[in-house]
């Protein structure tokens, strides 16, 4: 007996015996049976009276029962001709003190038909196993390469070269940059030229998720953590990038109760789960994004000076597209296949007119506004060249330069193009007032951003903001 079963009623064994195996057969060293089940008996024909205390291979087909018993040699899923049929039968020895005293054999399937079954229902959660198992490692790869970030303006090749140059190191990258210049692509091109490549990169928006469930979010929680916490618990985006690289897109709109929870895993490479006492090691690279001027948040008590030199280890400040305007041409071709591929369209270009639109307005959604741009301009679009009477019409009064007339415009539509493009938008104006009375204040305050802000009257972070998006410095 092993430990604790002397605790259990004798006359539980039976019943216990017959549930852990539907049909079961035990033999000695000569393979003379000891005990067979009423179950196997019933399908044998036989009954255990007349069954026990006979050689195994007179009551059992084909059994090998006794070789077993005398081999010490284990058959798994061993196939068993009997009855005209074939099951598929486990036989084990039994060793006490190191001789073979015996085995036990169990009937797995009773026919191929059964077995059959089985692998179908298996083979089917298997397949549904593999699938699952291949989307979530799809989604926890990375998706772009540096040869996906375009662009060939020295603002951003140097931007670029720098990223891949650090792309080996395990060290916290922050990435600086307006809303829609591209930062979660460099995010993936990092991790993607990083020896951590093979592993997860997971991507987390630390704006979009409420505050209260951002902890469980990041550091995963027990079971029973709080009311309808999942069942077994659930691991952390911390957990699941371990050994990868976690991406914070929007770290700046992080709560300062967040961000001391944040600096303590960076600092100890261990989270804690909700609701958890122990205490799981992680090894994490981290790149973290902002659209907002960290260090004015720093000044103004809104962010965590030691969580911003954590993560300040090398900072990339991206440049905004109206910085590198030499680039639309390009990044617009590069979008316009994208697009194709999307409205299933081929050949879609560009007329000399709009290009040179685009190349006037100052982009203050960047690439994504681009894309939006030229995405709203297909769907308008009959021939397979996108005209300026497709764009939005903001982008249709654009002033441009009174000396410009495109050379292939013909003459007579001069003078009406002329006047066209000398007709300012709404916004291009109330831009053009807002950047003048900063830099008024400016000249004002000599230089000191802060009083400048007191001078306008609005708060410093949104007064930072707008000198990024001005290119005030």
């Amino acid at each position: 007996m092993f430990e604790g079963f002397e605790r259990i009623p004798v006359n539980w064994h039976k019943q216990i015996i017959n549930l852990l195996a539907e049909r079961i057969v035990v033999v000695d060293h000569n393979g003379i049976i000891l005990y067979i089940n009423e179950a196997y008996c019933e399908f044998l024909g036989t009954t255990v009276k007349d069954a026990v205390h006979r050689p195994v291979q007179e009551v059992i087909e084909n059994s090998r029962m006794h070789i077993v018993a005398k081999t010490g040699q284990k058959e798994l899923a061993a196939l068993h001709p009997i009855n005209g049929s074939e099951m598929i039968a486990n036989r084990f020895p039994i060793i006490e003190d190191g001789k073979i005293v015996g085995a036990v054999g169990t009937v797995m399937f009773r026919t191929p038909d059964e077995w059959q079954m089985y692998k179908t229902k298996i083979q089917g959660l298997v397949e549904e196993l593999k699938y699952y198992k291949t989307k979530v490692e799809k989604e926890l790869k990375s998706k772009y390469h540096f040869h996906h970030l375009i662009g060939n303006s020295p603002a951003f090749a140097a931007t670029k070269k720098l990223a891949e140059r650090i792309s080996e190191s395990n060290s916290s990258v922050l990435l600086i940059g307006e809303s829609g210049t591209g930062k979660e692509l460099f995010a993936h091109a990092i991790h993607n030229s990083s020896m951590r490549a093979s592993l997860p990169f997971v991507a987390i928006n630390c704006a979009s998720i409420p505050e209260h469930l951002l902890e469980s979010e990041l550091f995963g929680y027990e079971d029973g953590a709080f009311t309808g916490a999942k069942k077994g618990g659930k691991k952390g985006q911390f957990e699941i990038a371990n050994n990868g690289t976690l991406f914070l897109d929007e770290i700046g709109d992080m709560p300062l109760s967040m961000q001391s929870k944040l600096l303590r895993v960076l600092q100890e490479k261990e989270v804690q789960r909700v609701g958890g006492q122990r205490s799981i090691a992680v090894d994490v690279r981290i790149i973290a994004a902002t659209h907002r001027e960290l260090e004015a948040l720093v000044e103004e008590g809104k962010f965590r000076q030691d969580l911003y030199y954590r993560l300040n280890v090398i900072k990339i400040d991206i440049p905004p597209l109206r910085e590198r305007k030499e680039d639309i041409p390009l990044i617009s071709q590069n979008l316009l296949k994208k697009l194709e591929r999307k409205f299933y369209r081929k050949g879609i270009a560009l007329s000399p007119y709009v290009e040179e639109r685009l190349m006037q307005h100052s982009w203050p959604g960047n690439i994504r506004e681009l894309e939006n741009v030229l995405e709203r301009s297909i769907n308008v679009l009959d021939g397979k060249t996108i005209e300026v009477a497709h764009l939005p019409l903001y982008l249709r009064d654009i002033e441009m330069d009174n000396n410009y007339v495109p050379a292939d415009n013909p003459s007579n539509n001069q003078m009406a193009l002329k006047e066209e493009f000398m007709i300012s938008s709404l916004k291009e104006i109330l831009a053009k007032a807002e950047k003048e009375a900063i830099l008024n204040a400016l000249h004002i305050t000599n230089g000191n951003k802060q009083e400048a802000a007191k001078v306008l009257k609005i708060g410093k972070t949104s007064f930072y903001e707008k000198c990024k998006l001005y290119a005030i410095k």
